[in-house]
């Protein structure tokens, strides 16, 4: 499947930038049309992959947050907060939000990416989220964008081999170090969450010495009581 994705990264980067500004324009009217729409008919039209497009095995969202360090956020705020990117079912579908995103490393502050699949908010408390956990790994400054496309790219290619425990994956750029982690549904699955961690090893390249830290998304809400990822 990586193959796949590296394959068709160079074919269909440059050929959505001149049609951009106009579909930006078709958004914007479509959403004032969804506006002027009585709720009950306001349908959300379904993402499904193009003709002749490689289909993924799961619709993916992107999210992106920011927060002021140090504020205490609640879970309310933290969801209005958060703001959705974009949904994508095919290998060409993601490559056009990927190429025109800012990359992890060039980011400033205390801000987040986020890649879930769809319909899962990245949120502790999500129904999905509640009973799992996620694999936290600390990042010296530099390696944060090679690591994030890395782990995406083995995420979309179904390369964790372990069916739908997968949820999503988190960039977390701070100040000192940058954070990745990857989230799956059941925390208390013992050889799921080793065989999430031997994948991250391997399809990050880490050296035998890395820390990696398990987390369960119980004692993230225990110890914070707040919906924030790292």
């Amino acid at each position: 499947m990586n193959n796949k994705f590296d394959a068709l990264k160079d074919d269909d980067s440059g050929d959505h930038d001149q049609n951009e500004e106009n579909n930006t324009q078709k958004d914007s009217e479509k959403e004032k049309n969804d506006r002027e729409k009585p709720q009950s008919t306001t349908k959300r039209k379904a993402v499904v992959p193009g003709p002749a497009e490689h289909p993924l095995q799961y619709n993916y969202t992107f999210w992106y947050s920011r927060r002021t360090p140090g504020r205490p956020t609640s879970s309310q705020s933290y969801e209005q907060n958060i703001k959705q990117i974009g949904t994508f079912a095919s290998v060409e579908q993601f490559w056009r939000f990927y190429s025109h995103m800012v990359r992890p490393g060039d980011l400033t502050g205390h801000s987040d990416f986020h890649l879930f699949k769809e319909g899962i908010k990245p949120m502790w408390e999500d129904d999905a989220n509640k009973n799992g956990g996620k694999w936290i790994i600390r990042l010296r400054k530099g390696l944060a964008s090679r690591c994030w496309e890395n782990l995406i790219l083995a995420m979309l290619g179904e390369q964790f081999m372990v069916g739908e425990e997968i949820c999503g994956a988190v960039v977390s750029v701070r100040f000192q170090e940058d954070i990745i982690s990857i989230w799956n549904k059941t925390a208390s699955d013992q050889a799921t969450t080793a065989r999430i961690r031997d994948t991250l090893r391997r399809v990050l390249n880490l050296p035998p010495n890395t820390i990696m830290e398990y987390k369960t998304h119980t004692d993230s809400i225990n110890s914070s009581e707040v919906s924030v990822t790292l």
